[in-house]
Parts: C-alpha cells; sequence; structure tokens
C-alpha cells in the first residue's frame, strides 16, 4: 500500500446527525481547513486519502458502527462505455459543453432551485438561497471550474461544479434539468468528465462515494473499470 502523505494539520469531528442516504442512521464527519500556502496539493493529497471538498473544508465520513459510504473513483484508461452508457451518450451528443470560472449566476440558481425542489426536496440543502449557493460554487482554495450543458438553442440543460487536480477531476456537485431525466443527465455528465480527463491524460474521475445500500449513490459502480479505497489502499471494484 502506497502511503499518503498529508501535511500536519488539524482535524475536526461534526456531531452526530440524520444520514441523508441510509434510513434509522447517525452521520458523522472528519473535517480539515484547506488551507496554507499549497492548498491544491493539500487537496489532492486528501482526495487520494479518501476526503471530499465542500467549500474551503475537506471532509470524510467517520460514523460509528457504520462504514457504508466507501470512496470511489473511475479509472479512465480502462473505461469501456456499456451498450447502456453508449445509448446514454447518443442521446445527449448534441449538448454542448463549456467549461466556466466558479462564479455564481442568477440562471444557474435557478436550475439549481429546480433540481433541489423536484430531487432533494426534504435534504439538507432544501433551504438554500442564492448566497448560500454563491458560498458554495465560490468558496474554493483549490481549481475549480462550473462545466454547462446546453442545448443547441442555448436553453440551460445541467451545470457541474468540478475541481482539477493532478491525477483527474473530482465532480464536486452537479445539477440538471428535471424535466430531463429521461436523458440520463447524471451519468450522461460522468461520461463526459470520463472522457474529458482522457483528453487531459489524467488516469482518475473522483466521484464521491459509494454506497452500496443506497440506490442514489449503488450506481457509480456502473462506470467500470471503478476503485474503492480500502484498507489496503485503492483497489478495483469487480462488477
Amino acid at each position: 500500500m502506497k502511503r499518503v502523505e498529508i501535511p500536519s494539520r488539524f482535524f475536526f469531528s461534526t456531531p452526530p446527525a440524520p444520514c441523508p442516504y441510509l434510513e434509522n442512521r447517525m452521520e458523522r464527519k472528519i473535517v480539515t481547513l484547506l488551507a496554507g500556502e499549497d492548498p491544491d496539493h493539500l487537496h489532492n493529497a486528501l482526495s487520494l486519502a479518501g476526503f471530499r471538498r465542500s467549500q474551503d473544508l475537506a471532509y470524510r465520513p467517520a460514523c460509528e458502527g457504520c462504514n457504508a459510504c466507501i470512496p470511489i473513483r473511475v479509472n479512465t484508461r480502462g473505461f469501456e462505455a456499456s451498450r447502456s452508457q453508449r445509448r446514454i451518450w447518443s442521446k445527449n451528443r448534441t449538448l454542448k459543453a463549456v467549461e466556466k470560472p466558479a462564479l455564481a449566476s442568477s440562471e444557474h440558481f435557478e436550475l439549481f432551485r429546480k433540481y433541489l425542489n423536484s430531487r432533494h426536496a426534504d435534504g439538507g440543502m432544501a433551504d438554500m438561497n442564492y448566497s448560500d449557493y454563491q458560498a458554495m460554487v465560490e468558496d474554493s482554495p483549490v481549481k475549480s471550474v462550473l462545466v454547462e450543458f446546453r442545448h443547441d438553442d442555448g436553453t440551460l440543460f445541467a451545470v457541474c461544479l468540478t475541481d482539477q487536480m493532478d491525477d483527474g477531476l473530482s465532480l464536486v456537485y452537479s445539477f440538471y434539468d428535471p424535466d430531463e431525466e429521461k436523458r440520463s443527465p447524471g451519468s450522461f455528465i460522468i461520461l463526459w468528465h470520463i472522457l474529458q480527463a482522457r483528453y487531459l491524460a489524467m488516469p482518475y474521475v473522483y466521484l464521491g462515494y459509494w454506497i452500496a445500500e443506497s440506490p442514489k449513490m449503488a450506481y457509480k459502480k456502473r462506470f467500470q473499470p471503478v476503485e474503492i479505497l480500502t484498507k489496503e489502499g485503492w483497489q478495483k471494484l469487480n462488477k
């Protein structure tokens, strides 16, 4: 197992709160501030150790008696799209993707609210206002972009906040028009990032946490080959 060197720093634990993915469970996180002379290097090191970014914080689940959240990433060099994934790409092949600076806009926020109201009306982000959204997008000490996906007529289809790391792309948060559900926008966004990482010669796309028991999170293992972080390090997860 290759040891991940993380610069000395302070880590804090959050108080227990209801788990957003599994019923009747409580979640707790370990967090640290992404600060210092080289926050990008720190972000890379923490990502290799299974941490995720939220604004200027890096966090990792540390729930008592539960290890359901498993860090997962796609190996872009070995990726081969399945038949269903090829169909998803074909359905969305006319969409245009553009990378933009990580700056909030009223157009993006309107789609963000529509997405939350449709998909996560009871979630922890349900009450987010424009200032909250702006902080989520703009309070980043690391290299981040917003990837816009639009129809030919300019209509906004989806947006993804993406971190650019040394060894890959990390999908921080994505949202899309819920009226386009039949086009599988969530899977399409991942497929686009896999191809983009390949183009940039980056070996990985980080997808956050895989939770086998949660339908909202279990789908991530479909983008084979994927690797999960175990006690022995990053290892391939079989289908």
